[in-house]
């Protein structure tokens, strides 16, 4: 299959960080789906037309996703590849209340069967499936064998590798788990997924490299819109209301960890009330200056109210990691 006609498919796919590295890389999703609407919004507003839809993949049966694309196709050709990352805070180590039971636990089980079915429909070649490294933990550890073995049953080989997003050149440490599966008939025996650019190896992206020459963001209130924002629409913050500012009291818990500019920030993943501290000490992050952390391009734009955005830039798989999966992955595909 010729990389260049590679097209591919998006579960639980946010605002698009994993199918924006995709796309970079030349292989353009022709469907993607995700629960939130806000989420949904992002992904449309960065790519050329309606790619996005919203739909509750934990519900959704396999056979409706398949007819859900069919009709997004529009004469290109038939997606070979799928792309996802399931919700992962079941699995998170940040989720100190984590319940075994969660039932986003089985996402992951939902993507398997929808892989079959687009397999059955489309013959995939190959997916991708993007999660945490506690996947793998003592505690999770049995979940994630069965999730390769399920994998495996529905005709794939699996092959599976950790990174950090700071040896792509993000200027974050931000640990993700990556498995890779290729199909079976296509008798792909070795894969390893990349470690990272060496250059990045030696000389880490900073906070300073990333936000350094920003001008001040915008302090959110009731009935502030995305177009009262100057420089940028998701240059807004929340007020800095806490004594700690005033105090300077930071990095005592995860709520008011402060960045330090000559150092990667740390990695870009909370709730409204843990945003990083900003190195100047005054305030938490913007919502674009965790999305530049994240590496977004500058030229990207989350929409949806604050909360939304948090979720989004949290949640996102940043696109020059995507972009290295992709490459590796083409490269694989183009001798088939």
């Amino acid at each position: 299959m010729a990389t260049s006609e590679a097209t591919a498919i998006g579960l639980f796919a946010g605002a698009g960080g994993l199918d924006l590295g995709f796309r970079m890389a030349g292989i353009k999703t022709v469907a993607a789906f995700d629960f939130s609407s806000a989420a949904v919004d992002s992904y449309n507003r960065n790519s050329n037309g309606i790619v996005a839809s919203v739909l509750d993949l934990a519900k959704t049966k396999p056979s409706v996703l398949v007819d859900q694309v069919k009709q997004a196709l529009s004469g290109s050709p038939f997606p070979k590849i799928l792309l996802g990352g399931p919700p992962c805070q079941g699995f998170s180590r940040g989720n100190a209340s984590a319940d075994p039971k969660d039932v986003r636990n089985l996402l992951p089980y939902r993507y398997i069967d929808a892989l079959a079915a687009f397999d059955d429909w489309a013959g995939i070649d190959a997916f991708v499936f993007e999660n945490v490294p506690c996947l793998q933990s003592p505690r999770h550890i049995s979940r994630f064998k069965r999730i390769c073995r399920r994998f495996d049953r529905v005709g794939f080989d699996v092959f599976h590798g950790t990174v950090n997003s700071l040896r792509f050149g993000v200027p974050q440490t931000r640990l993700r788990l990556f498995i890779v599966g290729f199909h079976k008939r296509l008798r792909v025996k070795a894969f390893e997924v990349p470690r990272g650019f060496d250059r990045f190896a030696v000389t880490p992206a900073t906070v300073r490299n990333a936000i350094g020459s920003l001008p001040e963001p915008i302090f959110r209130y009731n009935g502030l819109k995305a177009s009262d924002i100057p420089f940028h629409p998701n240059h807004w913050t929340s007020q800095p209301i806490s004594c700690k500012f005033a105090e300077q009291r930071f990095n005592t818990g995860r709520s008011f960890r402060r960045l330090d500019w000559d150092q990667p920030s740390k990695t870009v993943a909370y709730g409204n009330r843990e945003i990083h501290i900003h190195p100047n000490g005054k305030r938490r992050l913007s919502i674009l200056e965790a999305m530049l952390l994240q590496g977004f391009p500058s030229s990207f734009v989350l929409c949806g109210t604050f909360s939304e955005q948090v979720t989004q830039v949290s949640n996102a798989v940043p696109p020059p990691v995507a972009y290295a999966i992709a490459r590796a992955v083409s490269v694989h595909l183009s001798r088939q």
